[in-house]
């Protein structure tokens, strides 16, 4: 039986004027998957597959030190 992988989005607030720096550094991180833009209450919206929380844990808290992320929100999903 092969172990489904943890999803989770994480919406960040951004400095402004550090968008491209903060997305720069966000993709390096392996978990995380996908990087998008956004127009609103959030800049971004990252999505990150791991293999446990606690990895989650990690990367998240790598996402929160980079300078210029200014909020974070996590949303860990389950499939329906």
């Amino acid at each position: 039986m092969t172990e489904e992988k943890t999803l989770a989005f994480v919406l960040v607030v951004v400095a402004i004027g550090a968008e491209t720096e903060v997305i720069d550094e966000i993709k390096k991180i392996n978990t995380v998957k996908e990087v998008f833009s956004t127009y609103g209450s959030w800049d971004l919206i990252i999505r990150i597959e791991v293999d446990n929380i606690k990895l989650l844990d990690k990367t998240i808290t790598s996402i929160r030190k980079i300078p210029g992320v200014e909020y974070t929100e996590t949303l860990v999903c389950s499939k329906v």
